[in-house]
């Protein structure tokens, strides 16, 4: 194979999910949020309850350092707050605040009109083939 005419559809790949999270991370900004400070309020919303960061951590996919580092950000922001946690004194609870919720609300506005402008260029048929073939790599 000659490595100068290999296929580049790795790094086409690549080159539009770094535009893609580049636009929304850009729109999210403007409301004080990031994607993983919306992913985060997101599984708060769902959970509609206060987690223990452990738990927290899974629902992101994350290890729990992280999860305390980015805690630490939507405390600061006024979007979470900090709890005891009842069944255990030394765990620590992650409990969306009414702020939190608002902030949620502007950020799954804005995630679903930049999904909209971002995939106008496909037609509905191509946008469920691109998530579906998305889904077969993510699988493995």
């Amino acid at each position: 194979m000659d490595i100068a005419t290999a296929s580049p559809r790795l790094f086409v790949f690549l080159h539009a999910a770094d535009r893609l999270e580049s636009e929304v991370e850009s729109r999210l900004s403007r409301v004080g949020l990031s994607i993983p400070k919306l992913a985060a309020l997101r599984q708060l919303v769902a959970a509609g309850e206060a987690l223990p960061l452990g738990q927290l951590a899974e629902r992101l996919s994350c290890v729990k350092s992280n999860v305390t580092q980015l805690v630490d950000r939507l405390e600061a922001d006024g979007f979470v707050a900090r709890t005891a946690d009842p069944g255990d004194r030394r765990s620590r609870r992650a409990a969306i605040t009414l702020a939190g919720r608002h902030a949620f609300e502007k950020g799954i506005l804005i995630q679903q009109d930049a999904e909209r402008d971002l995939f106008s260029a496909l037609s509905s048929s191509e946008s469920a083939q691109l998530l579906h073939l998305i889904g077969k790599i993510d699988r493995g």
